[in-house]
């Protein structure tokens, strides 16, 4: 190993049977251009194929209702509500020794902090605004966006370019809760609040959005149960008009929503906060479709400024997001799209549409307070606050703190609901095992994984001779896949192969930013130079080149795939089933022989990709295989991901149905091996080895325990091909001395 790299070719001088690769520049970079070329236009055709998925009744408005329930609790499963709501329905004052729970009055309206119980162990917090002495005309929940206090929107703090609408409602007569919605604040390492709790929670299926839609909820509980006649309304601004948005969609009790700074189309939310990441979102919903599940209910979009923000890309740190204030007409363009959907219905509909320059506008309130039944007026004064001490405690950080702990819960119990989840894979014989096996593997592939509807094109190989090496000889291979996405690589080849030979293939496939060039040139030493070393052991050798290069522009790959129930493997799946298709037209190639073997982010690829793509014969996963739900969910160790700079990392809903040993149920019965060093930082021994162990069970269980192998060697985060090679030589039956 470790020998000078091998002599570059100049010119084309393509393989056997192949037109000439003549693509100049920087492959890698235009196969990432491709990929985002070719998400982008998904994205933009989404919104024609949404209809597939609905069947509106427009005959009657309960018809209606009937009809997009199917809808509605389709969103209610993306947004990940499946916490169950406490049975609690009393809101409490929040008092300490210090400081009674009054907060503001004027005249016959005063505002209490209180608190109250969402979902196990989570609670809402914000403040009351009640009226004394008649009854409210309305109760509602009042959202401030994520950068905003209750206190601002309720007229006791300073607040610039809106009104404290809070304050405006419950002088109108209103009885107004405002909770607490989680900031943008640093949490950690530059991660801000939102996304530190989105992590972990979009990892064990739940979502912030989820948890604070649970809260308003919680709150509608209360108003349903104090004063059941009362209509119940929610608005907000920004963050909060995306909860009203939300809330209203999905709980039918709400019977008139306001939403502000936040309407508009969706087709570029991945710009946005990556807390707004809804996986599968866009596959049937934007903005309008959400509304439409609103009606027979009033709803009311003020095109007002966004709480305009934007994170760089190049941080390394949270992702990156860019939020600006769109054009009226654009806003009102999605906005008419919803009530499109209405056409046909007989009746009035009650959807209202606003500009103006600041949020919380008088006519917006005005047009609000009219669909609940009241007459709007602007009060003319702010409640005076009251004296006291300081708050006793940090109220964000007890709320972000709650969440936290509700998804360490999650965590402790996932290993229990991927054992459910798995209960009807039958392993009484391999057979069985094999024939119950499809289910479990079709829905990693849609739900985890995600498969696009295209027929992958035929392969038109293009290739130019790239290195003559001592032994072997490599030809960069650029293959087509999809309209417009192609695949990229370098096969190498030992020398002397003779008529008939038919060698087993070793797709070696490299890391984090990695190139093949890097798994042939032998320039880097963790890689130890193992493919072409392979090669000199007369193994022919694939190194193919995944979409994680050049940092945000691959991970916005990823972000924008999300939202359409895809993820980058949704495109390095088919391109690796191209790859192989195409490596088994080859005279010398024996298409029963071909396996896997990735190193890093190619040990994840080795995880994800062998599974669904059946001409894989084996699976080794080097330098990454450790307990990944820990991995990705827990807080407070060195390992974990949930504060590092890899915020593409997170896998919608992964923690209840796939860790890493049911992804290897997966590979199952096919031969399975890791790779691991002693010093690798991505996970400590102990993890690592307690994962295994139960792979090696499955495997045991099944009667073929020598089909899977973890070798644990002296080193860090390297290919070590020791161990490695010989479970190669055993499983694709190439002894020493070939």
């Amino acid at each position: 190993m470790g020998e000078a790299s091998p002599e570059k070719i100049q010119g084309p001088q393509p393989f056997p049977n192949t037109s000439p690769l003549v693509m100049e520049g920087d492959i890698a970079s235009h196969l990432v251009r491709a990929a985002d070329d070719f998400l982008l236009k998904k994205l933009a055709d989404s919104i024609d194929k949404r209809e597939t998925f609905w069947s509106r009744d427009t005959a009657s408005p309960e018809a209606y209702v009937d009809s997009v329930r199917p809808n509605r609790e389709r969103l209610a499963h993306l947004l990940g509500l499946r916490d169950t709501r406490h049975s609690s329905t009393a809101l409490e004052y929040v008092v300490t020794t210090d400081r009674p729970s009054l907060r503001g009055r004027l005249d016959d309206c005063e505002i209490h902090a209180v608190r109250w119980r969402a979902f196990g162990d989570v609670t809402g917090e914000g403040l009351l605004l009640t009226p004394h002495d008649c009854e409210p005309t309305a109760n509602v929940v009042a959202l401030p966006d994520a950068n905003l206090t209750p206190e601002q929107v309720s007229g006791l703090e300073p607040l610039e370019n809106g009104s404290p609408y809070a304050w405006h409602l419950a002088a109108s007569g209103c009885r107004v809760v405002v909770p607490t919605v989680i900031s943008r604040a640093e949490a950690v390492n530059g991660i801000t609040c939102r996304e530190y709790v989105y992590r972990s929670a979009y990892e064990l299926g739940r979502h912030l959005i989820a948890y604070e839609i649970h809260k308003v909820c919680a709150v509608v509980d209360w108003f349903q149960h104090t004063a059941p006649e009362t209509p119940v309304g929610v608005l907000g601004w920004g963050d909060g008009g995306m909860l009203a948005l939300y809330s209203a969609a999905v709980d039918e009790r709400i019977t008139a929503s306001c939403v502000s700074g936040y309407f508009e189309s969706k087709q570029e939310m991945w710009r946005g906060p990556i807390d707004r990441n809804v996986f599968g979102l866009l596959e049937r919903f934007g903005d309008a479709e959400v509304a439409s599940l609103i009606w027979p209910r009033s709803l009311v979009v003020e095109a007002s400024p966004f709480p305009e923000a934007r994170v760089p890309e190049g941080t390394g740190k949270g992702a990156p997001y860019d939020v600006t204030t769109p054009d009226p007409a654009d806003v009102r363009t999605e906005f008419d799209r919803a009530v499109a959907f209405l056409s046909g219905i007989d009746g009035q509909t009650d959807f209202s549409f606003v500009t103006s320059d600041q949020y919380g506008a008088e006519a917006t309130l005005s047009a609000f307070s009219t669909q609940l039944g009241f007459n709007y007026a602007a009060p003319s004064e702010l409640p005076q606050p009251t004296d006291g001490h300081a708050e006793s405690r940090d109220r964000m950080t007890c709320q972000v703190e709650e969440l936290l702990r509700h998804n360490d819960q999650l965590l402790s119990r996932s290993a229990g609901d991927r054992d459910a989840w798995f209960q009807d894979l039958d392993c009484a014989s391999v057979e069985s095992f094999e024939t119950s096996i499809g289910p479990y593997r079709e829905a990693f592939a849609r739900d985890v994984i995600g498969t696009f509807d295209d027929a992958i094109l035929p392969c038109n190989p293009r290739t130019r001779l790239a290195y003559d090496g001592e032994g072997w000889k490599g030809y960069e291979v650029v293959l087509d896949v999809f309209d417009g996405l192609f695949a990229y690589g370098i096969l190498a080849i030992p020398d002397g192969l003779e008529d008939g030979d038919r060698r087993p293939v070793v797709v070696c496939q490299h890391g984090l930013e990695g190139r093949p060039q890097k798994v042939v040139d032998g320039l880097r030493p963790a890689y130890n130079d193992f493919g072409t070393e392979l090669c000199r052991h007369g193994f022919v050798v694939f190194a193919p080149q995944n979409l994680y290069i050049f940092t945000d522009r691959f991970r916005n790959l990823q972000r924008k795939a999300n939202p359409l129930g895809q993820t980058l493997f949704s495109l390095i799946v088919p391109q690796h089933q191209q790859i192989t298709e195409w490596l088994k037209t080859l005279p010398f190639v024996d298409s029963d022989r071909i396996a896997f073997y990735g190193i890093s982010y190619g040990g994840k690829t080795a995880m994800r990709i062998p599974p669904l793509v059946e001409n894989y014969c084996l699976s080794i996963c080097s330098a990454d295989f450790n307990e990944w739900i820990w991995k990705n969910a827990s807080r407070g160790n060195r390992y974990t991901y949930l504060d590092k700079g890899e915020y593409e990392i997170f896998e919608w809903d992964l923690g209840s149905r796939f860790n890493y040993a049911e992804m290897a149920r997966l590979i199952c019965p096919r031969p399975f091996m890791v790779e691991r060093g002693h010093d690798d930082g991505v996970a400590p021994d102990e993890t690592v080895a307690y994962e295994f162990a139960k792979v090696k069970r499955f495997y045991d269980k099944l009667g073929i325990g020598d089909r899977t192998e973890m070798e644990v060697f002296n080193g860090g985060h390297e290919i070590h091909l020791k161990g490695t090679l010989e479970f190669l030589r055993k499983h694709l039956e190439w002894p020493e001395g070939q």
